[in-house]
């Protein structure tokens, strides 16, 4: 123990021993992205790692793959359903719980660690159970519904550090210069929550591009979605191409992460 406290004494940096533990743990976060894209560039009909040899052959055959174009393209349209229906809903919540005396904000604030506390399964074999009374198992739409109730909380509580800290000021300040309530809302208050709002609108299409357990109990053959179409892949068979098909989804994702830090900064991202 001693020789492990005077080595970790030695490494560069204000706290060396936390700077080790968090290089474990990103490293531990990112080995089965890395296997997974290094297993995509195998020539072989066999999943190999390391690979025996590397080719894009199986990245050149994605475009034939009809059913799993359509099922990404589904994939999109469910995360954007989520985002576009999130957007409103975060904006008006946000501001309701802080600026207003909302008699039911208690079991909101529930709600809003239901993501933390209910497992998935549970909530989407709720919502299978609600949607299939109501007649309406089979929509695409639907997917697009539960999964933007499962993961609204996100989105209000990105939108809400921004409410906090709005300075209530500058709404004022409109308000005594002749603006009335929707002009103050649209030329000042909104762009000050757009940083929340970017954040939030980014997290839920990532959640809703990516949800799978939820979208496995709720979509049906017609209108499965590529996560759940990757997972029924790969129980028959595991080849190089599920790999490369995996592959690109991370590439969204990471895409998703630029953008979000060109819009609003990565800093500002991880604060929201």
């Amino acid at each position: 123990m001693n020789r492990l406290f005077r080595f970790t004494r030695q490494l560069p940096g204000e706290y060396p021993l936390l700077s080790i533990l968090i290089a474990f743990q990103v490293v531990f976060l990112m080995l089965p992205t890395l296997i997974v894209l290094v297993v995509s560039f195998q020539a072989g009909d066999l999943v190999r790692f390391p690979p025996d040899d590397f080719s894009l052959q199986w990245y050149a055959q994605i475009p034939g793959e009809d059913r799993f174009i359509s099922a990404f393209y589904r994939s999109i349209a469910v995360a954007l359903f989520c985002t576009l229906l999130a957007i409103p809903i975060g904006i008006l919540t946000g501001l309701g719980l802080i600026r207003y005396d909302i008699r039911f904000e208690k079991p909101l604030q529930i709600y809003f660690l239901l993501p933390f506390t209910v497992p998935l399964v549970v909530s989407g074999v709720i919502l299978l159970i609600i949607l299939g009374e109501l007649g309406y198992i089979g929509s695409l739409w639907t997917v697009g519904l539960a999964l933007t109730i499962i993961n609204i909380p996100f989105m209000i509580w990105s939108v809400t550090s921004r409410v906090n800290a709005l300075d209530p000021e500058l709404e004022n300040a409109a308000k005594n210069l002749g603006a009335d309530e929707i002009q103050t809302f649209i030329n000042v208050t909104l762009p000050s929550l757009m940083p929340g709002v970017i954040t939030g609108s980014l997290i839920m299409f990532v959640l809703g591009l990516n949800e799978f357990i939820v979208s496995l109990i709720i979509t049906t053959p017609d209108i499965v979605t590529l996560p759940v179409l990757i997972y029924t892949a790969i129980r028959s068979n595991i080849s190089p191409l599920i790999a490369a098909i995996a592959s690109v989804y991370v590439f969204v994702a990471f895409a998703a992460v630029l953008v979000a830090d060109r819009l609003v900064g990565l800093e500002q991202f991880l604060k929201s």
